[in-house]
Parts: structure tokens; sequence; C-alpha cells
């Protein structure tokens, strides 16, 4: 049995309501799931492999939910390496932020991006994780809507302040 942080892509609020998405889990066979705040945070242990726990939440939420986004899935280990390897400062949470990335992205892709970086923004890839620095706030920044469509994959962000809950959350499970 592993830990798991199931993260959803594009929820916001009551689109799917964190209570009745963790009683549609467990009675799905999934074990101590645990929600954060209605933006598409799940903890939860399972013995699926991540692909297996992506295919069965997917069905789960567009059926009890009609909700049908991507859907990352990271192990606790993965999610602690995560935040042992951020390159950024910590001091200022709010201006860092995490994005898990559905899978790697091509490196013309990650040149492509870097090239678009022209303000005070900075980012760093690592893997299927790249970190997201912003001096100025994340609501004023400019390279974050184009991290989707430049890498060519499907990314789920959040900022360092829920990283660090959801990691405290894992280590509770």
């Amino acid at each position: 049995m592993t830990t798991y942080l199931v993260l959803f892509r594009g929820v916001y609020g009551p689109m799917l309501p964190v209570q009745p998405l963790k009683a549609a889990l467990i009675e799905d066979g999934f074990e101590q799931v645990v929600t954060y705040i209605n933006t598409g945070n799940v903890v939860l242990v399972s013995s699926k492999t991540p692909k297996q726990i992506i295919e069965r939440v997917s069905a789960i939420v567009l059926k009890h939910f009609n909700f049908s986004k991507h859907i990352m899935v990271v192990s606790k280990a993965e999610w602690t390496k995560t935040i042992r390897d951020n390159p950024y400062p910590v001091e200022e949470p709010r201006k860092l932020h995490v994005f898990i990335l559905e899978k790697e992205p091509h490196i013309d892709a990650v040149k492509a991006l870097a090239e678009k970086a022209t303000g005070p923004e900075q980012f760093e890839i690592r893997g299927r994780v790249l970190y997201y620095y912003t001096p100025q706030d994340f609501s004023n920044g400019t390279l974050h809507p184009k991290i989707e469509r430049t890498l060519g994959v499907a990314a789920t962000a959040r900022n360092w302040n829920t990283v660090l809950k959801l990691q405290d959350l894992a280590a509770a499970v």
C-alpha cells in the first residue's frame, strides 16, 4: 500500500465537492482518504498503480460529478522529493508554485518556454515538476498562462503553502 496525492487540474469551488468526493473514493475501495480545500487535492492510500488510480478516479468523478479533467498522481515519496529539490527561496511562499506535469516535456518545448520567460519570473523543470517563482506574485505573472501550451503537456499548479500542507496530510496518513 502506498500513499498518493491525487491532484485535479482546473478545480474551482463547488465543481468537485470534497465531502461527496471523499465518500465516493472510500466507497470505491480507496483507503485513508483525506481531502484538502475545494481545489482538487486528495491524499489516499492504495495498492493500485498511479495509472490505475487515474483511471478509477476519472471514472468516479465523471459518474458522480460529471467532471472530466486531467488528474495527476504523485506518491508521497515523489512529493517529498519535490519539496527537497525546490531550487527557489521560500521566505515568501505565495510567490512560489509547483506545477505537476502529466509527463516530462520534450527538451525543445522547455527551450521554447525559456525563450518566453522574459520578465522577472523564473522556472526550473526537474522531471515532471516545474518550479515557478514569481517575485511580482502569481496573479501578475505573464509566463504561467503559457506553460501548458508551450510545453505541450497538461499541468496542475499548487502554491508553496498548499504543497507543504499536502505533505503534512500525506505524512499523517
